[in-house]
């Protein structure tokens, strides 16, 4: 797994293939690697070179010894960008990944040709602000959750009731969130950046083409919100996937990759 040096910390990445590049940021506390399964394939299938990041604070990539801001995420993937000399390029962001590919369009849209948010927002409402204000003082307490307890409120807050009303599928669910969950201490730098003011008036000045994915049973970020992000960038338009929570990419990853892959390929 390569890296790069950039704004005082070494970025970890991975790349896939050859082609038009696309850039995936994932969310909160999540590494890059949570594209391989499905969307890298596909993407490397439609012909798309596919560049996975870790961003600061998760995976390999450590937080460092400051603290560091939603704009330094932001300035991370920039930067990645111009290291691998790829810009504009595609970029693609889950949640976190969203708000900072939102972001990336304001602050550097010249390195951006288009982009996908995927469970993303212009704004946190209060259910988002109580979930972050949870999740702080989780980690802030040093009490460490069992794995099973992790895996089973993971699974209640981000599967759909598809998912949960299907006993095999669910098995299978609650072995890989008891294995994958990660410690909030770990990743308590990043907790709380999902927190935004009402950014919406601001991303009117987007001039790049964005699709705007919600999914239908997303309780982390319900999809009014994802709607009404599309409603004010300009040349955005608006999907939203049925039967998924806010694991929707990895709960109906075929039909959010064929969503993707006629998007990026366009």
């Amino acid at each position: 797994m390569p890296r790069a040096h950039v704004n005082g910390v070494d970025l970890w990445f991975d790349d896939h293939g050859r082609g038009e590049p696309v850039v995936m940021v994932p969310g909160t506390g999540t590494p890059g690697r949570v594209w391989r399964a499905h969307q890298v394939p596909a993407l490397r299938q439609a012909g798309l070179r596919v560049i996975t990041v870790d961003n600061r604070g998760s995976g390999l990539t450590a937080a460092g010894a400051a603290g560091f801001t939603l704009g330094d995420m932001v300035a991370d993937v920039a930067a990645l960008i111009e290291h691998l000399g790829e810009g504009p390029c595609r970029v693609v962001g889950h949640s976190l990944g969203g708000i900072i590919a939102q972001e990336l369009l304001l602050a550097r849209p010249d390195l951006v040709s288009r982009a996908v948010l995927m469970s993303s927002c212009g704004r946190a409402d209060e259910l988002i602000r109580a979930m972050a204000a949870a999740d702080l003082e989780l980690a802030d307490s040093g009490v460490e959750l069992p794995p099973a307890v992790s895996a089973y409120q993971l699974a209640l807050q981000n599967l759909s009731p598809r998912t949960l009303n299907d006993e095999e599928r669910l098995r299978d669910w609650l072995a890989v969130l008891e294995m994958s969950t990660p410690d909030p201490a770990a990743v308590r730098r990043q907790l709380g950046m999902e927190v935004i003011p009402n950014r919406l008036a601001h991303y009117r000045a987007i001039d790049r083409p964005c699709l705007v994915i919600g999914f239908q049973d997303d309780l982390v970020v319900r999809p009014h919100l994802s709607r009404e992000l599309a409603e004010a960038i300009p040349r955005a338009r608006y999907t939203e996937i049925p039967d998924c929570g806010h694991y929707g990419y990895l709960e109906c990853p075929d039909t959010v990759n064929k969503t993707l892959t006629d998007f990026l390929t366009a």
